[in-house]
């Protein structure tokens, strides 16, 4: 539901893990390489990195840095849509691999909090769960204004764009048609599409291509699967029709992506 621990804590830090749940990793002296899919992001002291439910992130070195790892997951969180779109606000936890370093002005405040929700879930007093949602909050509002104060566009998603990212990413291996997520969503097709073109550009079949995508590399780079394998869990029944789309996409096929940049453990 919700935890966290300190760098010393996580034994391990170094290896390549994926869970489903938002993980915000915080620097608060040394530095360290944090890889998040195959994005490598420097983190040093007094800044953060926010990583969506799903990523594959591991700790490439860390040189000595000592701070915290938070995670919570969406139903733990998420009670309304505000809590919804302030999760995904300014790019924080978003599922297009906009994944950044952010230096936090006030960091001393920041700090504070995930202090005190490491005592508070250490301790459990009385409503705790409803005290660490509150401190979750305004550690959210803190990186977001200094976000803000560095110069970022506002980006604030409606909340049903979130909800249909969300679904997206929950059921790769169902492949539903644009007119089946709208129906899970109780709105139309038309809306979905007029979301998507407004928060990116693109229409919301493009979008679900691009978040298939994704998921194909992280697991053609994590995973142990041959190529056949992934193109089912993708919900691709037939794997050559996958390694065209796939490679349509990122310029090469699969297996040749699989070969260049699949880490082996």
């Amino acid at each position: 539901m919700v935890t966290i621990e300190t760098f010393g804590e996580d034994i391990d830090i170094t290896t390549p893990k994926r869970m489903m749940k938002y993980v915000l990793i915080w620097c608060s002296s040394g530095n360290a390489i944090v890889v998040v899919d195959d994005k490598e992001l420097k983190l040093e002291p007094h800044a953060v990195i926010t990583i969506t439910s799903g990523q594959v992130h591991y700790f490439k070195n860390a040189h000595n840095a000592k701070g915290y790892i938070l995670e919570f997951t969406l139903d733990y969180f998420c009670k309304d849509d505000n809590d919804i779109e302030l999760v995904f606000q300014n790019g924080l936890f978003c599922h297009f691999a906009m994944n950044e370093v952010i230096t936090i002005e006030n960091f001393k405040f920041l700090e504070e909090q995930l202090r005190k929700i490491e005592d508070e879930l250490k301790q459990k007093p009385y409503q705790y769960l409803i005290s660490v949602h509150s401190r979750i909050e305004l550690v959210l509002i803190e990186i977001n204004r200094s976000k803000i104060k560095q110069g970022n566009e506002i980006w604030k998603p409606d909340a049903l764009f979130l909800k249909f990212l969300e679904l997206v990413r929950a059921n790769f291996e169902e492949q539903y048609s644009i007119s089946k997520y709208a129906q899970l969503l109780e709105t139309t097709e038309s809306k979905l599409n007029e979301q998507s073109k407004l928060f990116t550009g693109k229409t919301a079949q493009n979008v679900v291509y691009g978040l298939i995508v994704s998921e194909a590399k992280r697991l053609l780079t994590y995973e142990k699967l041959i190529v056949k394998e992934v193109a089912f869990n993708l919900g691709f029944s037939d794997p050559f029709y996958f390694s065209n789309f796939f490679k349509r996409y990122v310029g090469m096929s699969p297996k040749a992506y699989q070969t260049q940049y699949a880490i082996v453990n």
